[in-house]
């Protein structure tokens, strides 16, 4: 994806806003130019549609984790601690960034179109990217069972951490999720550690 302007950002930045208060039914252009004191004009000047800007969202979430895993996990970690480094820096940044998680757990969004579904399954290819490495290593240095495949683990532990998210969602983001979030961290190591 081509970066996008300070403008953009402060537009995708007021969609997911509004996608938090008001869901996927409340995001328009309309609504939008509103939240933004513009005219409707004004937005489509930067965004073709409310489809574009759901999709440069997702576009700049996928992004921003790429670099964030990147910058955080280093290489002389164990892969316990690489593990855990993973999500608490999602668990840290979702909390900070509450709106990009309702983008990614809205349910009316994968009516909307198969784009958007296709950004939403990027995401989870970034987060496999970094995960499955991860995993790997455990496997390799017998620190993480090896009686399940890896493919099976990623998504044993993809699984467990969406419901979490999804959890927090739905809960209107009333539980500390950088707290749960440490918890579950350790509840699915000891599930998946070597006895």
């Amino acid at each position: 994806m081509t970066t996008i302007s300070d403008r953009q950002f402060e537009i995708i930045e007021a969609a997911g806003k509004i996608l938090t208060v008001s869901g996927v039914s409340g995001l328009t252009i309309k609504n939008l130019a509103k939240e933004m004191k513009f005219s409707e004009s004004a937005i489509y000047r930067h965004f073709t549609s409310k489809e574009e800007i759901i999709i440069a969202l997702l576009d700049y979430l996928a992004k921003n984790m790429d670099e964030r895993y990147t910058v955080s996990i280093s290489h002389e970690q164990t892969p316990e601690e690489k593990f855990t480094t993973l999500f608490q820096n999602q668990f840290s940044f979702f909390k900070a960034n509450p709106h990009f998680v309702v983008a990614v757990f809205s349910d009316g969004l994968m009516e909307e179109s198969q784009r958007i579904n296709e950004t939403i399954l990027k995401i989870m290819s970034v987060k496999m990217k970094h995960l499955m490495p991860i995993i790997l290593e455990g496997q390799h240095k017998k620190v993480f069972t090896n009686s399940i495949t890896s493919d099976e683990l990623i998504h044993i532990v993809m699984g467990a951490f969406r419901l979490q998210m999804y959890k927090w969602r739905v809960a209107n983001f009333q539980f500390d999720i950088s707290r749960n979030g440490d918890n579950m961290i350790q509840s699915v190591l000891t599930l998946i550690k070597n006895k």
